[in-house]
């Protein structure tokens, strides 16, 4: 058995899966957990991590094969010149491995303490706030014996 990537149709990534599952297919859907701002308020969301795209682990030889465009939700298998590409079993273990790695450590909560990447602040720790947008956030640096509101980019902090 191997891993091969298939290309679900636009939106219909969960049915897909759930249709594969049905005929007793191994299937990896990663997702992540992503926040956005909807109507001026912070929202999270679960996302696939490959857009249109999910993984399935099964043999060329399996009666699923053959099934497998005619599945509900499923476009294509991905290949190269009219053959599967095949995906090795470590790449997904890798995939799992950094999936689960962002969902123990669960984001920045406020009060956590950071170190600030880049800018005139680099090399500081600070504590973070909350976020300012999608963008930026604001955490509190001590300066001067009194703790300073700043504002960062959301990637400057960890």
């Amino acid at each position: 058995m191997s891993w091969y990537a298939l290309q679900h149709k636009p939106g219909q990534g969960d049915r897909a899966v759930q249709n594969l599952q049905n005929q007793g297919a191994r299937c990896f859907y990663p997702k992540i957990q992503v926040e956005k701002i909807r109507v001026g308020k912070r929202i999270k969301k679960l996302e696939p991590l490959f857009p249109g795209y999910l993984f399935i682990d099964i043999s060329q030889a399996d009666p699923l094969w053959a099934k497998l465009r005619s599945t509900r939700g499923v476009m294509r298998v991905v290949g190269f010149a009219n053959k599967p590409a095949t995906i090795e079993d470590e790449v997904i273990e890798q995939i799992r491995h950094s999936l689960q790695a962002v969902s123990e450590r669960g984001g920045i909560k406020p009060g956590q303490s950071v170190e600030i990447q880049e800018g005139p602040f680099k090399g500081l720790t600070a504590i973070f706030e909350a976020y300012d947008g999608e963008e930026r956030a604001i955490v509190l640096i001590e300066f001067m014996q009194k703790k300073q509101a700043i504002k960062v980019g959301s990637g400057a902090i960890r």
